[in-house]
């Protein structure tokens, strides 16, 4: 059989083989976005199997394991690493056209040089005794992210958090990889459940050595960690935002909400929405003065089984529509020249034209491609999704000014996600050339795929 992952996996024309290796291929990765523990890059932590380091904590697999009738026991339970491998191995020949099934064959060839069989229930035991000589021989977080040409992560950290682990990296000479934080304040700004809310700004005033009993007290402890995040390196921030409203004039009502919260009282939706509201805008205006990169998460519709509460993989693309808001925020920063360098992702396709359209009001003619479409994330980070956004951005904007690529992702083989997509890139660059949509001329084509690779995100953030 013809290996599946090879040279010109999903490269479809010399031109998009040209493109994706003298261009794309050698490049190492700026993964200026993902979820990945700080503590397991410090600790240089290690696995003993390829269910630890493969289904532990991949919603992803866990998804498509119970969609093919397996027992949440051999996905989030008590089953042993083999059994759940098994498991998950028993579901690949009912994952064809699923993007898990090129992921999961890309993992094991670029990490575990398995690349002459597809992994199947019959094939189970051979990958498994594979990659066990692989694991044997030790493999680590920092052996991954070597072979994988990571220059640099930026992991998602709360105001709150302490740091120490990116302290441990930045003092260890012997890591290559650059690891930053990124300021994601979402808890500040969660009113919701005023116990739940009260117990994080304890903890928060306890990070930023003050008290906090009102609000003025809450955003200058904010700006006090905005400031260590700042010195720690940190350059973008995050807003995990599941549906997007706003409300001109907040700032006036938000002292009065907040210490009614900070008393215990439950708020209404108007109030909530005031509150962030008013939050959106002071987080907005201490990114711009930073330069920081402002990004902004939009569309989950998150827990939607109340069953399974606290198991992830239980989430959805949300319906709700945010344009008019969105605008009138980015509009309420920009009238002062305080909306920060700003990439907007959206989880629902139907909304990649809005997005394409909108970043195209506040560019300000002196940052190329200051505001950013971002890549397409969770269940848009297959190939279709990657083609679709950049197609959007391609007719409505710049699509050589486009920052890349991002693996989202708690898993350290996702690195291969950046190789995914550049050959997703390269091939929709090389069949516009091969028919005449582009220029044949391929170092012109090839600058554009070096600059959405890898050019831009290494400018653009100023790290």
């Amino acid at each position: 059989m013809t290996a599946f992952i090879h040279s010109d996996f999903l490269l479809e024309s010399d031109e998009a083989s040209q493109l994706y290796h003298g261009y794309a291929a050698e490049f190492p990765i700026i993964d200026f976005h993902c979820h990945l523990p700080p503590a397991a890059v410090a600790q240089n932590k290690a696995w003993d199997n390829i269910s630890q380091v493969w289904l532990d904590g991949d919603h992803y697999k866990w998804r498509a394991m119970r969609s093919n009738g397996i027992d949440e026991h051999f996905c989030t339970g008590a089953a042993s690493d083999r059994e759940k491998f098994d498991a998950f191995a028993s579901i690949m020949p009912y994952l064809l056209r699923n993007p898990l099934y090129h992921w999961s064959h890309l993992e094991l060839a670029r990490y575990f040089d398995v690349d002459d069989l597809l992994l199947s229930p019959e094939t189970a035991d051979e990958v498994w005794e594979r990659t066990s000589a692989v694991f044997s021989r030790g493999l680590t977080v920092q052996h991954l992210m070597h072979r994988s040409k990571v220059e640099l992560v930026c992991t998602t950290d709360d105001p709150a958090d302490s740091l120490e682990h990116h302290r441990a990296v930045a003092d260890n000479p012997e890591l290559k990889v650059t690891m930053l934080p990124t300021w994601r304040p979402d808890q500040s700004m969660a009113v919701e459940n005023p116990e739940v809310y009260n117990t994080y700004l304890d903890r928060l005033a306890g990070t930023a050595e003050c008290t906090i009993e009102d609000y003025d007290n809450l955003i200058s402890a904010l700006r006090k960690r905005h400031d260590v995040f700042h010195a720690a390196g940190c350059r973008l921030s995050d807003r995990g935002l599941d549906v997007f409203t706003f409300s001109n004039g907040a700032e006036r009502k938000a002292r009065e909400i907040f210490m009614r919260v900070r008393q215990g009282e439950l708020l209404s939706d108007e109030e909530r929405c005031l509150f962030r509201s008013a939050m959106l805008l002071e987080l907005g205006r201490m990114d711009a003065e930073k330069g920081w990169t402002m990004q902004l998460h939009i569309g989950a519709l998150r827990f939607n089984n109340s069953r399974m509460q606290g198991v992830l993989g239980y989430d959805s693309i949300d319906d709700r529509t945010y344009a008019a808001p969105l605008a009138q925020y980015l509009d309420a920063l920009d009238q002062d020249d305080q909306l920060p360098k700003t990439i907007l992702y959206n989880l629902n396709p139907r909304d990649n034209e809005m997005i394409a359209t909108m970043i195209g009001n506040f560019q300000d003619g002196k940052t190329a491609g200051k505001i950013q479409f971002g890549s397409g994330w969770w269940f848009l980070d297959q190939k279709d999704g990657m083609e679709r956004q950049m197609e959007a951005l391609s007719n409505m904007g710049l699509l050589r000014r486009f920052v890349g690529m991002v693996t989202d992702s708690r898993s350290f083989l996702s690195y291969t996600r950046h190789e995914y997509f550049r050959r997703v890139l390269c091939n929709l660059l090389g069949n516009d050339m091969k028919r005449g949509v582009l220029p044949r001329d391929v170092e012109l084509v090839g600058a554009m795929v070096q600059d959405v690779c890898y050019r831009n995100a290494s400018t653009y953030f100023g790290f």
